[in-house]
């Protein structure tokens, strides 16, 4: 079920930190080990904790959400079965999302007793306030279809099909700019936070950064001498 505990969380985000500092990893994908991708915390973890110990154990199964927004590098939710609570919270911070046609994934700590906070953060940024209280508050468990219609899945495809179309999506931003996917996504992550015309300036800022960069140059000659370009991620 891949639940959640705190070796479970530790390794996730050391894995990807290692992923993301290690120069020949273009593109990170998440997946299942097993039948589902996950079914959120494990409930044995609720008892016999402090407040303290508490407010220490559910920062480390929200660490994700910080570890992943941080990240230069694209990351893939690639879902099957069921995504579920911190599991759900985990496709939502994600950077992108492809789902089998049979996964179903929800926010469903409600149902007993808790409530899906950690992962409200990044669905609100997807979903917007109400139907963000929808999902926490009635814990309903959607199909990838359903998902894929509200924006937290960007693309749905027969179960039999998901690796190869997740992998065919990790290629292709495999192929681009590394400094060009790392100057989108942090512009895009930053600017949810800034007011309007402050948004404008910094992404503007951002992308002048960007072009004066050695890639920046190479892609646009490359692409006027009809060939392959040659990145050297500066």
């Amino acid at each position: 079920m891949n639940t959640f505990n705190v070796p479970f969380a530790q390794s996730l985000n050391n894995a990807l930190r290692d992923m993301d500092n290690d120069e020949d990893v273009r593109v990170v994908v998440i997946r299942a080990a097993g039948k589902h991708f996950s079914t959120g915390i494990s409930l044995d973890e609720f008892k016999n904790k402090s407040h303290k110990d508490y407010r220490e154990f559910i920062k480390m199964m929200d660490e994700h959400n910080h570890t992943i927004a941080k990240m230069k590098k694209p990351v893939i939710a690639s879902v099957k079965g069921y995504a579920l609570a911190n599991g759900a919270g985990l496709v939502f911070a994600c950077d992108l999302a492809l789902a089998a046609e049979d996964a179903k994934i929800g926010t469903t700590a409600i149902n007993v007793g808790l409530i899906c906070l950690g992962p409200a953060a990044p669905l609100v940024r997807s979903l917007g306030r109400k139907k963000t209280l929808e999902m926490i508050l009635a814990g309903d468990i959607l199909s990838a279809a359903d998902a894929a219609r509200l924006g937290l899945i960007n693309k749905v495809v027969p179960a039999e099909d998901l690796e190869s179309a997740t992998m065919e999506l990790a290629g292709k931003l495999a192929q681009k700019s590394p400094l060009a996917l790392q100057i989108g996504k942090t512009g895009i992550y930053a600017m949810s936070d800034l007011p309007y015309h402050q948004a404008i300036d910094y992404m503007g800022e951002l992308f002048a950064s960007l072009c004066a960069t050695d890639d920046a140059e190479e892609g646009v000659k490359a692409f006027l001498e009809k060939r392959k370009p040659e990145w050297k991620n500066r």
